[in-house]
């Protein structure tokens, strides 16, 4: 029976969406035959980890529906096994980079992927922890719907289902290797504040985010789109396209992978770093990889927690980090871009040392780019005032540890991407045993 990983990565108090995402794992079930693997990886402190395991408690047993919820201590055990069976040099190094003390996007994912590989799982469906599911005709719309309905099968077998298909010409012989819709509701990131106040500087520091070279016209319209989702499109019906996916549509909280993508590439394990899991959706774009977007659109809201002062400053941070980042990430992208199918070996996989070179290549850019963007964000946060003035002062603080994180980061995930084959195949070895 195919076996698949619908997971809810949390470090936060969500026992709603536990409840509501452990709804969507019995009608993936029971609708399509399939043995869905529940995987609730929570980093939260003791009062909401205790709060999240009377939610597990109370899911309903469903026929076909395994639960896994595991704490700090559990995934960390689990990747000490795995990293020791791996034979990896820089264990201690490892588990870091898998299981960081600060928050990090795309660090929690790759514990998903590795666990998702013990379980014997095809795919991983992510979901995150503010967001909830739209509904019609009083049902819950899920999107594991069109996720497993596509997920795997080779694109000219789902061309003809498809709402429309927009396929490069010589792929249709390849399979779906990833399926997501986005969001409606709040903005993804928290920077509509920033919109309402100041739209010229909105717009400045989005632009931070555009690769230089774009035309002016193009660099407009990516800013305008830029973590605004679906807008407010209420869900009226499917609707499917079958094309390399861009990733200025699709959302991290609504979308899956196939195992072939992610027991060979894993997600760049940057901390404080917003966007940082977004790596996969580019490499398949520019691989010309056939992918399902589809719109099944999840609803996002921001938690209490990200409206405190603390929240807010911590969030900023995080965005600062992601502008940062893209001087990297984006010489990345325009590589992969330029090699297209070159990222493709004889059987149609990624070639994830040749990604790991463009990636370590990347740390030897000049950190003028990320001097300027640091100029350029603290002369906007200044002009903000209020408590954005606080931003610009941890800025100027933490200066030069800000540019060398961004640059570190990148060193960092060429490193776990040389030992990432070794540890999926690890952890498939490895298994983990079944808690319900």
């Amino acid at each position: 029976m195919r076996r698949v990983c619908l997971t809810l990565p949390t470090h936060r108090a969500c026992a709603g969406t536990i409840a509501a995402v452990g709804e969507e794992a019995a009608y993936g079930a029971a609708r399509f035959g399939v043995e869905v693997h529940l995987l609730v990886l929570d980093s939260s402190p003791a009062p909401v980890l205790a709060e999240h395991r009377r939610a597990v408690a109370a899911l309903p047993p469903s026929p076909g529906v395994t639960v896994h919820h595991l704490d700090e201590d559990e995934q960390r055990d689990f990747l000490r096994t795995v990293i020791g069976r791996s034979g990896g040099a820089r264990p201690d190094r490892l588990l870091e980079l898998m299981l960081p003390s600060r928050v990090s996007y795309g660090a929690c994912t790759n514990r998903a992927f590795l666990i998702a590989q013990a379980l014997g799982c095809t795919s991983v469906h992510r979901r995150d922890s503010d967001s909830r599911y739209q509904r019609r005709d009083g049902e819950p719309v899920f999107p594991l719907h069109q996720e497993l309905a596509h997920l795997g099968r080779r694109a000219d077998d789902v061309r003809e289902s498809a709402t429309r298909s927009k396929l490069s010409p010589g792929t249709g012989s390849r399979r779906v290797t990833m399926a997501g819709g986005s969001f409606v509701g709040e903005m993804s990131v928290d920077v509509a504040e920033i919109r309402d106040l100041d739209p010229d500087t909105y717009r400045e520091l989005i632009g931070l985010s555009i690769p230089e070279g774009y035309p002016e016209i193009w660099r407009g319209h990516l800013i305008d789109e830029s973590f605004r989702g679906a807008g407010d499109t209420a869900f009226d019906g499917d609707r499917t396209t079958l094309a390399p996916v861009s990733p200025m549509r699709v959302d991290m909280c609504n979308i899956a992978l196939d195992h072939e993508v992610y027991r060979r590439v894993p997600l760049p394990p940057a901390t404080d770093t917003i966007g940082s899991d977004y790596f996969l959706i580019h490499l398949l774009h520019d691989a010309r990889m056939p992918g399902v977007q589809h719109n099944r659109h999840i609803v996002n809201f921001h938690t209490a927690e990200r409206r405190t002062d603390d929240g807010f400053l911590a969030y900023q941070l995080r965005f600062v980090k992601f502008l940062l980042s893209k001087a990297y990430l984006n010489a990345v992208y325009a590589r992969t871009a330029a090699a297209g199918d070159a990222l493709l070996d004889a059987e149609g996989h990624i070639r994830a040392p040749e990604i790991a070179g463009f990636v370590r290549d990347s740390t030897g850019l000049d950190r003028a780019s990320g001097a300027h963007r640091l100029d350029v964000l603290d002369a906007a946060y200044r002009r903000l005032g209020d408590r954005y003035q606080a931003v610009a002062d941890i800025l100027v603080e933490r200066r030069s540890r800000l540019l060398d994180e961004a640059r570190d980061d990148m060193a960092d995930f060429a490193l776990l991407m040389d030992h990432w084959e070794a540890l999926t195949g690890a952890s498939a070895e490895a298994g983990l045993a079944v808690t319900r």
